[in-house]
């Protein structure tokens, strides 16, 4: 009977499986990687044993659903959060399924059968074009406040995920007078945008500035290292702080990178961009994602009636942004 220790197989899924046979993107491996750090942490503080002697038998339907109320609960995870934690464990059952197939114990099989819990769809909301001039107004001209201010003029002018633009070096921007920039999204898909004169000026000065060299991180932190996530977003809550007391709105609702997409998503669909094109734009490997996203958008519109000019305003403002 092959190995029944759980630390084995682990490392069997994540170097040989992940890695080597399916040849997942780095994003996958880190979130999945976080699962069962937290699972084994659940493990050892519920169980008082230590993590090497833990068997197969200890994966059992009760054990997960108790580590999934544990992230809810306990964490303050919520349940999109605790879905994708269920999707790792799931997938790790579904190999040793294949690799063990009847040596598996039962009770860790029934794991498949644990359902992915529903949840409450909520109104997709998205920046407003004041909102978003006003957290370019809170950056500062300190070496922080540039960075910040092209990260927010990134997001707006590209459309692009956090972890998109995080994950940039100064090779992906096109050419050298920084035209386009080339973006990795889900899936490792590929897509060139163009950008703003605006940006495109920024940009150069930022890399004469920091004598940034292709490799090198084009947003990077204090240390030359590429910025995270957590960085980012703390970075952003600075500026919404900031930027608040001059516009209240921005202080009533929760402010993500992820608003940000909402709002080019928008501001495109405005200037008569149609959902086809918004999606190439966006990365949207499905369409429904697209038309889901512009249509609640369109609601929130309705409900906030945000200034948002045509595309003939626009373009009789100098240096207005304008996607063609």
């Amino acid at each position: 009977m092959k190995s029944p220790d759980l630390n084995n197989w682990i490392q069997n899924y994540f170097q040989d499986y992940l890695v080597r046979q399916r040849n997942v993107s780095p994003a996958t491996v880190v979130a999945y990687r976080d699962t069962f750090r937290l699972l084994l942490r659940f493990l050892c503080k519920n169980r008082r044993r230590n993590p090497d002697t833990l068997s197969l038998e200890i994966l059992t339907p009760e054990t997960v659903l108790a580590f999934l109320h544990h992230l809810e609960q306990t964490r303050g995870n919520a349940i999109r959060t605790r879905n994708a934690r269920l999707a790792a464990l799931r997938s790790f059952v579904h190999y040793l399924v294949d690799w063990l197939g009847p040596e598996l114990p039962a009770c860790t099989q029934r794991i498949l059968a644990v359902p992915f819990k529903r949840q409450v769809k909520r109104l997709v909301g998205f920046l407003t074009k004041p909102e978003i001039e006003a957290l370019l107004a809170a950056t500062d001209d300190t070496w922080t406040g540039r960075r910040d201010h092209l990260l927010i003029l990134l997001l707006y002018n590209t459309g692009a995920r956090i972890s998109e633009l995080l994950a940039l070096r100064v090779q992906d921007l096109v050419g050298t007078q920084a035209k386009q920039v080339e973006l990795q999204g889900k899936g490792r898909k590929h897509r060139r945008l163009p950008l703003w004169h605006q940006t495109q000026r920024l940009l150069r000065g930022w890399i004469r500035e920091n004598r940034l060299l292709p490799p090198m991180p084009l947003l990077p932190n204090r240390y030359g290292e590429p910025l995270t996530r957590f960085g980012a977003f703390q970075q952003i809550k600075k500026l919404v702080q900031r930027a608040s007391e001059k516009l209240p709105s921005l202080s009533r609702r929760p402010i993500s990178p992820h608003l940000f997409r909402h709002a080019t998503a928008m501001r495109m669909l405005e200037t008569g961009v149609t959902p086809e094109v918004i999606a190439l734009w966006l990365g949207h490997e499905n369409l429904n994602t697209t038309q889901g996203t512009c249509t609640k958008s369109r609601r929130t519109a309705q409900n906030e009636e945000p200034s948002i000019p045509s595309r003939r305003q626009a373009a009789s403002v100098p240096g207005q942004p304008l996607v063609m």
